[in-house]
């Protein structure tokens, strides 16, 4: 099947277990929680994401018609900054990344030589393969996959709370701030819970800290 990528490039992974990491971030188009169009924000199940995936114009973006043409720009990128093929890591992300992830894909980005992280709505079931997956619940969806190495929760949300996941298999339970206006705010309501409910760590967006994509 064809891929629709909006962004695709080389950078550091900037939140979770991981932070600090060397990455190809290849973010796919169209999520199935909001169209991406401000028009339709407020009607959407997600009304808070900051995260452009319309179209396929961002930077490394496009249409690709096969899964081995997709892994190949992915080594590309790859090569672009590192030298060192045996760390290769890929994270797929969108919008919603599970919307096209498919078996051909996976099997041509492990072919590749990429360790495979998934960020997901966690609304589809994640295939097999998949070697990272990072959940992070929305509003008003229906959460199908509940097992994983990390459940990320931007907190706070009126709807859902940590207490409802901890009960969940996964290995780390993470409470990011939710950005915007309250940002400061939110911050400081996350550390407070993650405080008293240690279970729980504080992930921030440390790419947007130091100026990274």
């Amino acid at each position: 099947m064809p891929y629709a990528v909006k962004e695709l490039f080389a950078t550091l992974q900037g939140e979770g277990a991981h932070a600090g990491r060397a990455s190809v971030f290849c973010r796919f188009a169209g999520c199935n929680l909001w169209s991406g169009r401000e028009e339709d924000r407020h009607k959407a199940a997600c009304q808070f994401c900051d995260t452009d995936f319309i179209g396929t114009d961002g930077e490394g973006g496009g249409r690709f018609a096969t899964a081995d043409a997709l892994a190949d720009a992915l080594v590309a990128s790859w090569n672009s900054v590192s030298a060192d093929p045996a760390r290769r890591y890929v994270v797929f992300t969108g919008g919603e990344p599970l919307l096209q992830i498919d078996t051909a894909l996976v099997a041509a980005v492990h072919k590749a030589g990429f360790e495979i992280a998934i960020e997901s709505n966690g609304t589809i079931e994640v295939p097999e393969g998949i070697d990272w997956i990072c959940i992070s619940p929305k509003p008003a969806s229906t959460l199908v996959q509940r097992s994983g190495q990390e459940l990320k929760l931007v907190f706070p949300q009126e709807s859902l709370h940590p207490e409802m996941f901890e009960n969940w298999d996964f290995d780390h339970f993470w409470l990011q701030p939710m950005d915007g206006p309250e940002r400061v705010e939110n911050t400081q309501k996350a550390v407070a819970y993650c405080l008293e409910h240690p279970r729980w760590r504080l992930s921030l967006q440390t790419h947007k800290l130091i100026g990274i994509p």
